[in-house]
Parts: C-alpha cells; sequence; structure tokens
C-alpha cells in the first residue's frame, strides 16, 4: 500500500496542519482528506472506535493525507496492531520520561532496531507486498504526546530518544497536571509549552500541538509549531450546524 511519508515532510520541516477524527463512518474521513489536511490524527484513546472502524477509516482517506493513530496507551498489543492496519505512524499519549520514549519506539519497529513483532495486515497489503517490513522502520513514524509535568522536566531526554520523530504537547491535559485543567492560557501552562517548544527547536526536533480554534492554530505556528492538529470533526459539526440555526432564528425563522 501507499504511504504519505509524513515523516520525510515533519523532518524537513514543513509546516503539517491536520484535525482530529473522532467520528466512525468512513465518509467523514474522506471529506476531511479531500479538504487539503495534510494529517489526521485518529483517536483510538478516547473515542469510541475498535481497530477494524479504524481501518477502514485509514483505507477511506487519500493518500497524500497522513493517518496517525492515537494508541489508547503506550502498550505493544496496541502499536503493533494499529500499524499492521496501514497507520502512518502513531500518536503515544502520556510520554513522561525516557523509559517511556524508549517503549513506543521499540513496539513501532522491527528487529535489529526494535521488538516489533510479524503480521501481515493492511500494511503489508495482507501479505501480498513480502518487502513492507524492510522498509517500515524508515516510514513509520512516532510521534509522543507531552501532557504532564514530568515530560516538561524530562523533555530533554524523552526528544534525545532515536526513534522519536517528534512530539505533540497536548495542552489540557498538561493544564490539567499543573492543577489549572483547561486553563491553557494561565502563565505556568504557557511557560511549560513555550520551554517544551525551545527544547524541541535546539535539536531540530518537530513540535507539535492541538488548538481547538483556527485563531489558537496560528498563534502557534507563528510560535514556531511546524505539526499543528485545529479541531476535532464532532465540535466542527456541532458549532457550524449551531452558527447556521442561530443565523436562521435571527432572521425570524
Amino acid at each position: 500500500m501507499k504511504f504519505a511519508n509524513f515523516k520525510e515532510k515533519i523532518k524537513a520541516g514543513k509546516t503539517q496542519i491536520g484535525t482530529i477524527v473522532s467520528l466512525s463512518p468512513p465518509a467523514v474521513t474522506e471529506c476531511l482528506s479531500n479538504l487539503g489536511y495534510d494529517w489526521l490524527w485518529i483517536d483510538l484513546e478516547h473515542a469510541p472506535l475498535s481497530l477494524e472502524q479504524v481501518q477502514a477509516i485509514l483505507a477511506a482517506k487519500v493518500p497524500e493525507c497522513a493517518g496517525l493513530v492515537r494508541v489508547p496507551t503506550n502498550a505493544d498489543e496496541w502499536i503493533k496492531r494499529v500499524l499492521d492496519i496501514g497507520a502512518d505512524g502513531i500518536i503515544v499519549p502520556h510520554v513522561s520520561s525516557k523509559e517511556d520514549a524508549l517503549r513506543a519506539v521499540k513496539s513501532a519497529k522491527y528487529p535489529p532496531f526494535g521488538e516489533r513483532s510479524f503480521g501481515a495486515g493492511r500494511a503489508h497489503t495482507y501479505g501480498i507486498d513480502a518487502t513492507h517490513h524492510e522498509k517500515a522502520n524508515e516510514l513509520t513514524c512516532v510521534i509522543v504526546q507531552i501532557e504532564d509535568r514530568d515530560a516538561v522536566k524530562n523533555i530533554d531526554e524523552i526528544i534525545s530518544v532515536e526513534g522519536v520523530d517528534g512530539i505533540i504537547i497536548g495542552p489540557y491535559d498538561l493544564s490539567g497536571s499543573f492543577g489549572k485543567l483547561g486553563k491553557v492560557a494561565d502563565s505556568e501552562v504557557q511557560t511549560a509549552i513555550k520551554s517544551v517548544l525551545v527544547a524541541c527547536q535546539k535539536r531540530k526536533v518537530p513540535a507539535g500541538i492541538f488548538a481547538l480554534l483556527p485563531e489558537q492554530a496560528k498563534d502557534y505556528l507563528d510560535a514556531g509549531f511546524s505539526l499543528v492538529a485545529v479541531g476535532v470533526d464532532l465540535h466542527t459539526l456541532w458549532t457550524s450546524a449551531k452558527e447556521k440555526l442561530q443565523e436562521l432564528r435571527g432572521t425570524g425563522i
């Protein structure tokens, strides 16, 4: 199967704009990927999606739009299955230490670099592509999420791990780890975000972050983040529907 080579793009410093997919109908992903998003963040951590649904979602997107799946947890049994169904890469939540980062990389990479076991799934075109495992380590993108105070403290060690291709800050959980859940604009939280960005810039590691709204995403892009996910499919749906309804009711209909 054809891969989007998302890893090559972020390593080259290209700005990549994505959005979160939490809805299971493949038509949602098909529409989003045809709009021109560079990548889609398919959420297995919080969304009620099955692996079978995620595979259908990955199959529905256009090849030029990368599909990265956030696994529910940093565990071999999730990482290998997500990669076997054809994800361009993984997003691993709550990586707070060098050991966490090493565990994610080892699960995502075939030997001798890692410990990923072999299974001929969609990524291997169900066994038709007998050479996929030979190029998978180079193609597979491993993104770790920085969502905790400890992760901020250990950021230099985390991004020094070979095989970590980039980071994404989860601003809401990060704010919660400071006892300020949802208060992303708080000065302490913003200081933590900036310190992670600076560390990544020093090591030339692609840095990403989630933004709910376009104006927030623009600020992050201006600050130097190159990997930005803006919005969630369900939030985009209901806010757009609400706007239209309020516009019509405002005219007296």
